[in-house]
């Protein structure tokens, strides 16, 4: 639980940083879609060196982002056994009457990059923008929305507070498995039912500590006069520059290329 790299922000200054939070969840959100275009291995080769600039550029470590990939590992390898086992073709190897396949091993292979990559690209997107620039972004985004009874700030705070409190709660997690465990509660022994009810010590305190959490945070933004509905004035207005525009509209131009060549 203490390797989980998910909704943390690296505080640093650096070009993907100062970029409009805007820009990059427009730019987040159409790498994710164009990357479903690609049909071959070939076609990952500019998405992976776009993504080594990202990650270069914002000096985000690559530990940080193998901590982000960590919790899909068994996801990626049962999917991967799926494919591999089902997919029709030339035959590989047999294994107790599976049989894998060279088809099914490309298959796998393919759906680890593109998954990989996905995550890797949404880490970059947390590492690099603030809790607080996302929600603003977030708003911004939804704003004309808003004409149609579309609540975009509530949205926005509640994406906010979720990234937020995600490595808070795996923290909270984790002191209380190391208290409970110095109590003498042993977690890892046993089958898979006796390791799932030895959970409830620790899953007791941590809801309880979520909802003790919640109402705090609720009582705190009471307190400071937040009403659900009501415009919000920012310390720091969020505006976009031409170097914004440059990199949106080179994306936009980039991912319609990569389109246009999969889907003409």
């Amino acid at each position: 639980m203490n390797n989980i790299a998910i909704g943390q922000y690296l505080p640093y200054d650096t070009f993907i940083h100062r970029l409009d939070p805007r820009v990059k969840l427009v730019c987040s959100l159409l790498f994710i879609i164009t990357i479903f275009f690609v049909e071959d291995f070939i076609g990952y080769i500019p998405f992976v060196i776009i993504l080594a600039l990202m990650i270069w550029v914002g000096k985000i470590p690559v530990k940080s982002l193998v901590k982000s990939i960590k919790p899909l590992i068994w996801i990626l390898l049962i999917t991967g056994l799926i494919n591999l086992f089902t997919t029709e073709g030339k035959e590989l190897f047999t294994i107790f009457s599976l049989t894998a396949t060279y088809e099914g091993l490309y298959k796998t292979v393919f759906m680890f990059i593109r998954i990989i990559m996905i995550v890797v690209s949404t880490s970059v997107l947390t590492f690099t923008t603030s809790p607080m620039e996302l929600t603003d972004g977030l708003e911004k985004l939804f704003g004309p929305l808003k004409r149609f009874g579309f609540p975009a700030g509530e949205l926005a705070m509640m994406v906010s507070i979720s990234l937020r409190f995600i490595p808070t709660l795996f923290e909270e997690a984790q002191r209380i498995k190391m208290a409970q465990m110095a109590r003498g509660a042993d977690f890892e022994s046993g089958n898979i039912v006796n390791r799932a009810k030895n959970m409830i010590p620790l899953l007791v305190p941590l809801f309880i500590n979520s909802f003790k959490r919640s109402d705090d945070l609720a009582t705190a933004m009471e307190a400071r006069l937040y009403r659900i509905g009501r415009r919000r004035t920012r310390l720091n207005e969020i505006k976009m520059s031409n170097i914004d525009y440059v990199v949106l509209i080179s994306f936009i131009v980039f991912c319609a290329i990569v389109i246009a060549i999969y889907f003409i």
